[in-house]
């Protein structure tokens, strides 16, 4: 199966039975790389405020990519029309706090674990954007923040296609395991692992002496440039065993591991989208998540 089709969660939660079981269950399913699927979102999402959201113009505004919204700090990015404005920001506090509540009862083991990370709007069409190579959405990588680094967190990301016709289409491949084992050499692994010894002793020296320390970790590092180095390989690219395509339809709602799942975004217009940060001690099989996955190969600890 392309996906885990889930049936004993909605929007009024659990059915009957044994939730906590379940809901670990659910976590080391996503944990191993499986997608979680929902013919309808598991959480509040008000017709009328995806009826406002979808008929939004970006000549308008600054909507050029995505709106924004970090719930920690209450904060719109990428949306200026005044008019508008007091509106998308209570439709994303109230969507963001919705899908915070909805993982913290299906996935109970991440519960007061977790980091609210970005939610976001992405009102264009995907197919036939014409975005630098590294910000390409249509190329298969796995996801690294350039200036929020987890330090060995799971990148974990909640979607749904709210466009009212049209699937949105996506392409995944073989999960971290398998990728890792085939290019994580290949890609520099060793050179980022030999740094970091080299970096833990240059932070406590500077440590001693009072100064700014900075946050990124090896791991951080090779997860960038892991990013990068996927797209730019034509051969990874075009390949076309261990590959699949996923069809997502109007409404429904799916969740994954961005940071082991390798993914792109073929086509569709219109998605909501929630990322949260899973500590590594919040995780139901830790020995599955990229970072003990490259310290093994490695041989060292690369936060």
């Amino acid at each position: 199966m392309p996906w885990q089709k889930i049936d004993d969660y909605g929007s009024d939660g659990w059915s009957a039975g044994d939730f906590l079981w379940r809901a670990r269950h659910y976590c080391s399913e996503l944990e191993k790389g499986q997608v979680l699927f929902f013919q309808l979102p598991p959480f509040a999402l008000p017709q009328d405020d995806i009826d406002f959201l979808v008929s939004l113009k970006p000549a308008d505004s600054r909507l050029h990519k995505n709106i924004s919204y970090r719930p920690e700090q209450d904060l719109l990015r990428g949306f200026s029309d005044s008019a508008s404005e007091p509106r998308v920001h209570d439709i994303m506090r109230r969507y963001a706090a919705a899908v915070r509540n909805f993982v913290s009862l299906f996935l109970v083991p991440y519960a007061g674990k977790f980091q609210m990370d970005y939610a976001s709007f992405r009102p264009l069409e995907e197919e036939g954007r014409d975005l630098p190579l590294h910000k390409r959405n249509d190329l298969l990588h796995v996801d690294a923040f350039p200036s929020r680094p987890t330090r060995g967190g799971r990148i974990l990301r909640i979607f749904t296609n709210v466009n009212p016709s049209t699937d949105r289409a996506w392409v995944v491949g073989e999960r971290f395991q398998e990728l890792a084992s085939r290019f994580a050499e290949p890609a520099g692994l060793k050179r980022f692992a030999e740094a970091s010894g080299a970096l833990r002793g240059w932070k406590r020296g500077l440590g001693t002496l009072g100064l700014p320390v900075a946050d990124n970790a090896p791991y951080d590092k090779f997860m960038l440039h892991f990013h990068d180095w996927l797209k730019e390989n034509n051969s990874f690219q075009n390949a076309k065993n261990g590959k699949e395509r996923l069809d997502f339809p109007p409404m429904s709602t799916w969740l994954v591991f961005t940071d082991c799942v390798p993914h792109a975004a073929l086509s569709g217009q219109f998605a909501m989208e929630q990322t949260f940060i899973i500590p590594v001690e919040a995780l139901v099989a830790p020995e599955v998540s990229p970072i003990r996955v490259l310290e093994k190969m490695a041989g060292k600890a690369l936060s």
